[in-house]
């Protein structure tokens, strides 16, 4: 679980990133799912987008896919979601303490 002051350091770091996952009219596919699994384990934190056409909102869709990899979700703002799960052996991003 992440706290309030991890998921501000977070937000910073996907800031500038550009969204790698796109969930359009096909829904939550195992192809996405695939997908945000390698994101996740090679850079830890991805950004993702959920297209208009999309049978769900920003907020189920991440929150479906955080379940699916094993991730967090760090926040949704309209259409768009981030993403954290933890490398669990060589991590790259060290979070504030709590």
């Amino acid at each position: 679980m992440l706290t309030s002051k991890q998921r501000a350091y977070l937000r910073g770091l996907a800031n500038t990133m550009d969204p790698i996952v796109h969930v359009g009219k096909g829904g939550m596919a195992a192809t996405i799912i695939k997908q945000a699994d390698d994101a996740l384990t090679a850079r830890e934190l991805i950004k993702g987008k959920v297209l208009e056409t999309a049978p769900e909102t920003a907020r189920e869709a991440a929150d479906a896919l955080a379940e699916a990899v094993g991730a967090e979700v760090v926040m949704t703002i309209g259409r768009t979601f981030v993403l954290y799960r933890r490398h669990p052996e060589e991590p790259t991003i060290m979070l504030p303490r709590k």
